[in-house]
Parts: structure tokens; sequence; C-alpha cells
């Protein structure tokens, strides 16, 4: 089973996006669906976000 872990940054438990590595990314709300983000995308998408700060 996957590990999922929740974003830190996410002020209410029940509105949070959660990541697990090597499968992708979910809304807690709806956790039996998921969006596939291979490791290359999501590298990018860290990279985007730390250099936008």
């Amino acid at each position: 089973m996957a590990e999922w872990r929740k974003s830190t940054y996410s002020a209410n438990a029940s509105e949070c996006v959660e990541i697990a590595t090597g499968i992708g990314i979910r809304d807690t709300k709806a956790p039996a669906v998921h969006l596939a983000v291979g490791a290359a995308a999501w590298s990018s998408f860290l990279g985007a976000v730390k250099r936008s700060r």
C-alpha cells in the first residue's frame, strides 16, 4: 500500500493535498482517485515552486 503524505500547508485536515512517491497526487476528499505524476514531472514542478518563492 502506498504511503500518502499530507501537505503541511493545508490549514484544514479535510481540505488537503496528498502525495505518494511513485504514485501521484490526490485530494483528501476523494482518496480513491489520484493524478499519476512521474518522477521527472514532480521534480520539475517542485523546482518551479521553489524558484517562485
